[in-house]
């Protein structure tokens, strides 16, 4: 399928296509083209439905709060890398 935009850049997407996959979608940018990934409306629902089991006994504001530490700390050695980089 292919689409084009409009004036104001902005993309259609069909029906069919929204029905099935929902109304928000992520954008993602990558080396040679741009990929659209449907956001589920409750995101642990998706999550949930993509690892089975796996969560089960975990509560959800225990992975809200695994996943800001990890961005925390991946913020962090972001900030020592360029800091290390700027003394260079």
């Amino acid at each position: 399928m292919s689409k084009s935009t409009d004036e104001r850049g902005r993309l259609y997407l069909p029906k069919a296509v929204r029905e099935r996959f929902g109304e928000q979608y992520r954008i993602v940018e990558l080396p040679s083209h741009v990929a659209l990934f449907p956001v589920d409306e409750d995101p642990l629902d998706g999550l949930q439905a993509a690892v089975g089991d796996a969560l089960a006994e975990t509560d959800a504001d225990e992975l809200k709060s695994d996943a800001r530490e990890g961005v925390s700390r991946e913020v962090r050695a972001e900030a020592t890398e360029r800091s290390r980089n700027d003394g260079e």
